[in-house]
Formats: C-alpha cells, structure tokens, sequence
C-alpha cells in the first residue's frame, strides 16, 4: 500500500510546464501520501471532509489529495465543506464556482460567527481562539450530518513547529498539532494530510495553480498575533541556520520520555539499577549524537 501511496509518479505531465514545477508536485504528491500512510489517515471506505477556507493550503490539500484518490490502491469519497461565516465582502460564489467547475462534491454551511466573534471580543484583542472554537463545532456537526468519517484540516508543517513554540513559549506545555487526532468531543477522526509538507511549496503551488484565493477579513490583518511572531522567528533561524526547521520537525517525532521532567510520561519515581546497558541510559548524550563543531556555526558550545 505505502509504495503506491508514496510512488513519484503521476500523471503524464504536460511538456509546457516547467522542470521544477513538476518536481514539487512529485514532491507535494510523495510528502502528502508518507504522511497518510505514517498515520493511516485514510481507510478504505472513508468518506473525507475536505474543510476548505479559502487559503492557499486547503487548496492544495485538495488538489493533491485529488490527485492521490486516483491511483490510491482503497477506495474512499471526499466532500469539500466551506464555512461561510458572514464576514463582511466575502465572495460567497468562488468557492462553489470553483468546486463546481473541478466536478466536486460540495457542502457550504452559513452561520454567522463573524458578528458573534465581533460582539465578544473587545476591539484590538485577538479573536482566533474563539473563532476556531465557533468553527470547530460547527464543522464537527456538519460532518456528523454528512456521514463523514475523517475531518480532514489543511495545516502544515510549518503550522505544526508554530504550534510547538506557542504552547511552549505561552503554555508552558511540549504539545503541538498532531497529524492525527480524536475531536473533542470523541466523535470524530481529524487528520492533516499536509503535516509534512513545508508552508513554501506551497506558496509556489498556488501560484502555479493560480487558486482563486480568499483572504481572511476577520483575522488576517492582525499584525500583532504571537503566531506571526513565532513563524517569523522560524523563517530567520532558517534563513540563518538552513536544515534546523527541518531538525526540529524531526525531533517531534523523536521524544525521549526518559530524558525530559514529565513524571506521568516516565515512571522516574520507580527506576531502579539493573546492571544493563539501557537506551535509557544517559548515552543520549554521548557526542555522536549531535552534529560536529564544524556546522554548530553560529551557535554557543558550552562544555560541561
């Protein structure tokens, strides 16, 4: 299964696009079908909701997955669901124009969750706490209405590591989006098929795809979220130090219990001596674990 989920093939490109637009849309096709099958996001039978917003990366979640549902050796269904929340100016015909036109099923649900956002949130504040909670619960019932089995969510790669540094930096917990979860209300399968897809292949995709894109009114002009913070410290450790976002994404996916504080993670309380080399042990901190002096530039080494 994993070998056609993951093949670089697809299909017969036309000869008019460019050499690298048709690598990363290998690459699109082979970092989205690792992740579902890492995580088995989608089984045979599954009926997926697609939620698309509008952005670039729901999009180009549901073009790929498009793409992937093709050659998938399971059957399974999409429906794409737009949550149309009544912000002023929003173009209420793109999206169904647009799912209409790529032979699509399609769901769009009107509630209003703009004026309640607006009411409750003193001007200035941020309002994408309560705006994902409004729209979380809504999609969750739209979902049970439609015979969903998966809730499928366009975040990224590099939405997951924001995540991280959010929650550790303001929430004082190592707990970030994980590619696979159980809702809230522990009805629901939610998967992020994009989870390794990093945010600047997919810039490029829309572009290429030329998405009629749908800006956020209610929350995008927010200069001052910490999550615009975050990301823009990320893109300079990057621009700085190449491969340590890609390091970092690795070690969410490392965790050493045993090497961290958390008791209820590790049994601390009861560990005992044994006699016997553990990978336990404190080898974690042996040397070739890290990278040599040459590529620690830029960093402080401090020898204990």
């Amino acid at each position: 299964m994993s070998a056609v989920w993951t093949t670089d093939e697809v299909a017969a490109p036309d000869f008019k696009i460019e050499r690298e637009t048709h690598k990363l849309e290998k690459r699109l096709c082979r970092e989205m079908g690792k992740a579902i099958v890492d995580y088995n996001m989608v089984e045979q039978g599954d009926k997926v909701m697609v939620c698309m917003s509008g952005g670039k990366d729901s999009y180009a979640m549901l073009d790929i997955l498009l793409k992937l549902k093709a050659r998938a050796p399971i059957h399974f269904d999409i429906i794409a669901v737009n949550l149309d929340q009544k912000q002023p100016g929003f173009p209420a015909d793109v999206l169904p124009g647009y799912l209409t036109a790529l032979g699509v099923p399609f769901h769009i649900e009107n509630q209003d969750t703009y004026s309640i956002v607006k009411r409750v949130i003193p001007e200035g504040k941020t309002t994408c706490g309560l705006c994902s909670r409004l729209r979380r619960g809504i999609l969750y019932r739209v979902a049970d209405e439609l015979g969903a089995t998966k809730v499928a969510l366009g975040h990224h790669r590099d939405d997951i590591l924001q995540t991280f540094f959010l929650n550790m930096f303001f929430g004082g917990k190592l707990k970030s989006m994980p590619p696979k979860l159980v809702s809230d209300d522990g009805k629901h399968i939610v998967i992020r098929p994009l989870a390794y897809v990093n945010e600047k292949d997919l810039v490029r995709w829309a572009a290429h795809k030329q998405f009629p894109l749908i800006p956020c009114t209610l929350c995008g002009s927010q200069e001052n979220l910490q999550r615009k913070q975050v990301a823009e410290m990320l893109r300079e450790w990057e621009k700085k130090y190449p491969g340590r976002v890609e390091s970092m994404f690795s070690a969410l996916q490392n965790v050493v219990p045993s090497h961290l504080l958390d008791r209820s993670r590790y049994d601390f309380e009861g560990l005992q001596t044994t006699g016997v080399a553990s990978v336990d042990g404190d080898m974690a901190f042996d040397p070739p674990s890290f990278p040599s002096a040459s590529t620690l530039s830029g960093l402080q080494v401090v020898h204990i």
